[in-house]
């Protein structure tokens, strides 16, 4: 649960040479209804599927992910299907923008929903959890109200280093440059010449201060 704006790719280091997430992949009881759910509730894209595939699926497609679709070669086999909505249990995350109109979307749909709220510093995150038909839990939240804050260093969330605050007062605006006639040059200082007397050097953090 963090806010993902602005943020840069994180620079190759000692991990796999990734580029981005790509898709996630569901076995499911019933390929229909699957998609019938990712579909009309979720609002993803049905998309072209490799034709060279021996077995059952289907590939959808939205909000810069992939959901790729199995049938289940024997859904007696699956795992009883879960009941019990549990936010602590495997999930997807989706970002929105109301919380309000998610739920009553979900509530005209007639799908089953527990939510909650988390509080940091004042500020508040919405979650709806809701399982998919064969209980796989989606999570939509306002996530994004969440600063990103590095614990280690920047260089693992691809965030520039913070910039030191320079205890010093502020102090007032450069002057501005004017053109000064050769003749009386040598008469004025610190105008014109302002990069060779007006800026000096903050001991504590090694910024320039006027």
């Amino acid at each position: 649960m963090v806010n993902t704006k602005g943020v840069e790719p994180v620079q190759q280091g000692a991990g796999l040479p990734l580029a981005a997430l790509n898709h996630i992949s569901v076995v499911c009881r019933s390929l229909q209804s699957s998609v019938h759910f990712y579909r009309d509730v979720l609002g993803f894209v049905p998309i072209r599927r490799p034709g060279s595939f021996d077995f059952d699926g289907a590939w959808l497609f939205n909000y810069g992910i992939g959901i790729h679709l199995l049938q289940a070669e024997d859904s007696e086999s699956m795992p009883p299907k879960k009941t019990e909505i549990d936010p602590k249990d495997n999930h997807i995350s989706f970002q929105c923008e109301s919380i309000e109109a998610v739920q009553r979307r979900l509530k005209e749909l007639g799908v089953r929903y527990v939510q909650r709220r988390v509080e940091e510093g004042g500020i508040y995150v919405d979650q709806i959890f809701f399982h998919d038909p064969d209980g796989f839990m989606v999570e939509v939240c306002t996530c994004d109200n969440l600063p990103i804050v590095p614990l280690d260093g920047h260089a693992i969330l691809g965030l520039p280093s913070p910039a030191p605050a320079c205890k010093r007062a502020a102090a007032p605006p450069l002057p501005v440059p004017v053109a000064v006639p050769a003749a009386k040059k040598a008469s004025i200082s610190c105008v014109s010449e302002v990069a060779d007397c007006s800026i000096r050097s903050c001991p504590e953090h090694a910024c320039m201060q006027v």
